[in-house]
């Protein structure tokens, strides 16, 4: 719910009404048990807020994101490789489609 909650933040500045109202139209949760989990984001460094008027607008904050990508990318390695792997499997299995359906195109056209 927290990532959801960084996410939707990602697209920009937003109120904590908005993000609330489309946490909790995903999630079913309350609107203070949405307020918890944006306090917690706050209070970890992850997003900050601001108030404007009678709202509170809360954005990401990119610092703390950079210091776990930092972190994570000892570990890329790990996931990269299976990556790259599946993009070739998956472009070998468009490949056959493809030659089956020109061969079916073709055997279609020699029985007529």
């Amino acid at each position: 719910m927290r990532r959801r909650i960084l996410e939707l933040l990602a697209d920009g500045e937003q109120t904590s009404g908005a993000v609330s109202g489309a946490i909790q139209a995903e999630f079913g949760i309350s609107q203070p048990a949405v307020s918890q989990h944006l306090r917690v984001l706050r209070e970890a460094g992850f997003t900050s807020v601001r108030a404007e008027g009678t709202r509170r607008l809360y954005a990401v904050e990119a610092a703390p994101l950079r210091e776990v990508d930092t972190w994570l990318e000892r570990f890329r390695g790990f996931w990269e490789q299976r990556l790259d792997a599946l993009g070739t499997e998956l472009a070998r299995g468009k490949r056959e489609r493809r030659r089956k359906d020109a061969g079916a195109d073709t055997a279609g056209s020699e029985e007529q």
